[in-house]
């Protein structure tokens, strides 16, 4: 069984920031995608960044600039450091490991809220 242990979320005013932490249980962090996903009250679950195994980034547009993906092999943990925060990235934060082969399975963290909120 693997699991996907997010951490870090909370309540942060605008223009701050925050770094989301990711763990996972079992060994195949070093070959899977990882990736942040949000969702908002109402909205569909979006992509917010993801990282390859190795190392290739990718971003949602709305947030380039502002956040960073990371990924530690060794603690198999991805990070999301985001700064610059607005209102809009209010959101619950879900982690996500995406196999190299389609026929693999995928797994979701439990989710962890961000609200950012003056």
């Amino acid at each position: 069984q693997v699991q996907l242990v997010e951490s870090g979320g909370g309540l942060v005013q605008p223009g701050g920031s925050l770094r989301l932490s990711c763990v996972v249980s079992r060994n195949i962090f070093a070959i899977y995608t990882m990736g942040w996903y949000r969702q908002a009250p109402g909205k569909q679950r979006e992509l917010v960044a993801a990282i390859t195994n190795g190392g290739r980034t990718n971003y949602a547009d709305s947030v380039k600039g502002r956040f960073t993906i990371s990924r530690d092999n060794a603690k198999n943990t991805v990070y999301l450091q985001m700064s610059s925060l607005k209102p809009e990235d209010t959101a619950v934060y879900y982690c996500n490991a995406d196999p190299p082969v389609l026929a693999w399975s995928s797994y979701w963290g439990q989710g962890t809220q961000v609200t950012v909120s003056s």
